[in-house]
């Protein structure tokens, strides 16, 4: 019997990585399916070997997850690395509050990768700095050209597993090249017509990373619906709202149209950012509309 990490899951084969020894093709037991338990990329699992030679076995136990993420389908992941453009294509930041919501949810920290700084115009990258300082745990420029940021994001993702994530076209698969090089991401093309990159990730898949640790490759997302929570709750999930909430008159104070609101307040003097207010909002009526929505 030996244990090891399922780093990918395709056409009901489950690949799992056993420390010092190599990557087993396995089939899960029978039993699983009975118990409606399903291996899940990242799972920590106990299998026993079929066929040395041609190293498969089966996945005969699935050990206790400290975390499940629904989309990707992946468990125990430490943190998440989220990489978005500057420009080509320019940065959707309704989106990424969506992903930071999602994540937050989770309990799941995250990395900002902000790409393709050689197209920075003035203060711009700044500008996007200045919103999400203190929202994210890092936040990272990088260049897939010069190669800036790689060895800051190497230090921030060793010993750790890190789902990657960006929309289509932000250089996901470069900047993941660039962090390991012993195995190459398929690169899109870039179209110049409509400035999306093709969808090239087909699967969810660990890759070891050389100096330890894990990234996972998940294929790029266009939109993201809003996790299961209650809309009261969301002011809890942006961090920059904290220190402001015990001026708001009413304790239960949605933040859009109470008088004397802390956040408000906060808002028109600057110390809050207009962007994440304003997705603020959308999220809360989306919310208010999807009352039960998981």
């Amino acid at each position: 019997m030996k244990q090891g990490r399922i780093v990918k899951g395709i056409a009901g084969f489950y690949y799992v990585d056993v420390e010092g020894e190599g990557v087993y093709a396995c089939k899960a037991k029978g039993l699983f399916r009975k118990e409606g338990l399903k291996p899940l990329v990242g799972d920590l699992v106990r299998m026993e070997v079929t066929d040395v030679a041609d190293f498969e076995g089966n996945v005969t136990e699935i050990l206790p997850r400290k975390s499940t993420l629904l989309r990707p389908a992946v468990s125990n992941v430490d943190q998440a690395l989220v990489i978005f453009a500057i420009h080509q294509p320019d940065p959707n930041l309704n989106l990424l509050d969506r992903f930071l919501l999602r994540m937050a949810v989770q309990d799941l920290p995250v990395i900002l990768a902000i790409n393709k700084t050689d197209l920075a115009v003035g203060k711009e990258l700044q500008e996007i700095c200045d919103v999400y300082e203190g929202v994210v745990r890092a936040i990272v420029p990088t260049c897939g050209k010069t190669g800036e940021g790689t060895e800051t994001l190497k230090s921030l993702l060793h010993q750790k597993t890190t789902t990657v994530a960006g929309p289509s076209g932000v250089g996901k698969s470069t900047i993941v090249n660039m962090l390991q090089s012993d195995r190459l991401m398929e690169t899109g093309a870039i179209s110049q017509k409509i400035e999306r990159g093709k969808h090239t990730t087909r699967h969810s898949e660990l890759i070891p990373l050389t100096d330890g640790g894990y990234i996972l490759d998940t294929p790029g997302f266009s939109s993201l619906l809003l996790p299961g929570l209650e809309k009261e709750a969301l002011s809890s999930y942006y961090p920059e709202f904290q220190p402001y909430l015990d001026a708001c008159r009413f304790a239960q104070c949605s933040h859009i149209a109470e008088p004397d609101c802390g956040v408000k307040e906060a808002l028109q003097d600057g110390r809050i950012p207009l962007s994440r207010y304003e997705n603020y909002k959308l999220f809360y009526e989306e919310l208010k509309e999807r009352k039960g929505y998981t």
